[in-house]
This record gives structure tokens, sequence and C-alpha cells, in this order.
């Protein structure tokens, strides 16, 4: 895909006029889906057991049936809020930095969300055969999804491509949730208090979740099949980027070679991609994303540990409890802090 192509995103309308624009079968299809209000204000519906934006529903769908996979294919994975933007601008710089000059680098001419395109945001979103045999212009083909393993497309599942999946604390992601569903709801309409959406993350309902069935999906097919699936730690990335990145260039058959070590490459790349500098670059500063979602709403702290200066100790408590209780017996743990003493791991 050519800079001109990439610059041809169309902006859809809001959540509500997707719902009018559906086709007779497909709000039949719909009517048998259990239904909650999103954070933002729009609906969710309930479908394959996660959550599914109405904006994206249809899109989903489309993906799911359609796309094939080919054994080259990169999919970035995530749960929305726990790095998305940053591993996708971290792993199209891992992947063609051969492809490009340094000082060419099209993270300056265009966001992540631009050069790692996500099917149900993008591609689907308003046309359910897209045709993606010139989506990027480098190759392997990048994409990017927040679709549960659960409920990925059988073909990536079958193939050979590789999946590069990033999780978050739970405590940071639903501070940063909340806040940003704050930003997309109407202005006519009162934002989600942090209580009434704690009780919604408690009992698992958010856009694409439950968190925990979602990241433990991943957790446990990278556990089966880690040659297939690479699973990161917002929270180790931000402690040790460069060992992380050499993990990452390997695992997508990128090695960094020797030179390129002593040339400084693997910090090169950790600085252009780091969250500081992609927040201060003018491109994403500025337009809307294809799905109507301001660019600048990408970018807030990317810290460790803010949700200290939101959350009450009682929805500490309870979500300490929750991750241990889901957590149980998994294998996986977080990090709630940059303290690396401060830890919930499962028993």
């Amino acid at each position: 895909m050519d800079t001109a192509e990439i610059s041809k995103a169309r902006v859809v309308s809001k959540s509500h006029d997707v719902e009018s624009s559906w086709d007779d079968e497909f709000k039949k299809l719909v009517q048998s889906f259990p239904k909650e209000r999103s954070w933002a204000g729009s609906n969710l519906y309930f479908y394959q057991g996660f959550w599914r934006p109405s904006l994206v529903l249809k899109a989903f769908i489309s993906f799911q049936k359609h796309f094939q996979a080919f054994n080259s294919d990169v999919i970035v994975a995530t749960f929305p809020k726990c790095g998305t933007t940053w591993i996708k601008a971290l792993t199209f710089s891992t992947l063609y930095r051969n492809q490009f000059p340094w000082d060419e680098n099209p993270l300056l001419t265009f966001g992540p969300h631009q050069l790692v395109r996500f099917f149900e945001y993008d591609l689907y979103l308003n046309n359910p055969f897209p045709d993606l045999r010139n989506v990027c212009a480098y190759q392997p083909r990048p994409f990017s999804t927040h679709a549960p393993y659960a409920t990925l497309p059988t073909s990536i599942k079958d193939s050979g491509c590789k999946i590069v999946y990033i999780c978050r604390n739970p405590m940071d992601m639903f501070i940063s949730l909340w806040l940003f569903a704050a930003k997309l709801r109407d202005k006519n309409r009162e934002s989600l208090s942090l209580g009434e959406a704690f009780d919604k993350f408690y009992h698992g309902i958010s856009g694409h979740g439950p968190f925990f069935d979602h990241v433990l999906g991943y957790w446990k097919a990278s556990e089966e099949n880690p040659n297939k699936i690479l699973f990161l730690n917002f929270e180790d990335l931000k402690e040790d980027m460069d060992s992380h990145l050499k993990i990452w260039a390997m695992f997508l058959g990128v090695p960094f070679t020797d030179d390129e070590e002593k040339q400084g490459v693997v910090e090169k790349i950790a600085k252009i991609c780091s969250f500081e500098n992609l927040k201060e670059l003018e491109v994403n500063k500025k337009g809307v994303h294809t799905s109507g979602v301001p660019h600048p709403h990408f970018f807030r702290k990317g810290e460790v540990g803010d949700w200290s200066n939101y959350l009450t100790p009682f929805m500490i408590e309870c979500l300490e409890k929750l991750i241990q209780e889901k957590l149980n017996g998994s294998g996986l743990t977080f990090k709630l802090s940059s303290k690396t003493s401060n830890n919930i791991a499962s028993p």
C-alpha cells in the first residue's frame, strides 16, 4: 500500500448510525445476542463468548469468515489499551528496518495504526471483502486485531503466520480504558463514572472483554505453541526494551546481526518507537483514524502504576482478589507498578 492509499482511510459514522445501516437479515441475527451499554455509550453484543462493540460487530464476522492468512503474515493481537499503538510501531520498525533509511522511517509520516492496520476497525469496517493484496508496501503483511484467540479465523490458527500478543496489568488497563471511553462519549452524554466502569469491568463487560478470558486465551495458546505466538508483557517492555526487542526480532525471523547490535540498531528502534517520541510526532497530533477516533486519543501516559492515582482502596482489594482468582494455576503474573516487588502472581 503506497502513501497515497494510506491517506484515503475513510472515517465512518458513529456507532449508533452503524446499527441503523445494518440490513434486515443482520438485525434479525443480532436480536438473539445479549446486549449491554459500552463505556462510551454505544451498544455491546455478546457473541461467541465476548462483548463486541456494535461499530465492528459486522466487520468482525466478515473478518472471521473470509480472511485467508498467508504463512508469512504477522498479526499483532491485543486487548484494548494494553499498548496496541506502541507494539504496532515496534513490530513495524523491527520487521522492515532494512527497507528504508533511518531518517525516512514511515512512522515519521504515518501513524502506527495506518502502517499496521486493524482487521475489524479498518480493513473490514466498510467492506466485507476488502482487497488485501496491496494493504502494505512492505512484506510480510502486518495486520492487527482485538479479537480473542478462540475466535480468530481458522486460517490464522492453521497457517504458519506469527502472532505477537501484548498484555498489561488490569489496573492500568482499566484506568486507561475508562479515560479513553470518556473521550469517545458523545458530548451530550454524561461520562461513565469510575464506579460504574469498575462494576462493568469486574463483571467482564467491556469491548472485546471479558479481559481475563482474552488474556488467558492467548497465554495458554502461547504456552502450547511458542513458535507461533509471542506473549509479551507491557511492564516488562517498559523495564527492559532492548533484550525483549532481540527476542521479538528472533521470533519474527529477522534477528539482529552482530553488526546491527554494534551499530546500536536495537537502541535506535527503541528510541524512535518510544511512547514519548511517538506522542510528540506531528502526524500523531492531528487527523482521525478510520474508525472515527482522533489520533491524539491513542496517546495518554503509557506509564506503569498510574492506577494508584485513581482506584479506591476497595477497588484495589476487589481487583487483587479477582486477579488471583482468574490467574489461579495459569502461571501468568501481572506487575502492578514500576516496583518489581509489587506483583500479583498466580498460586
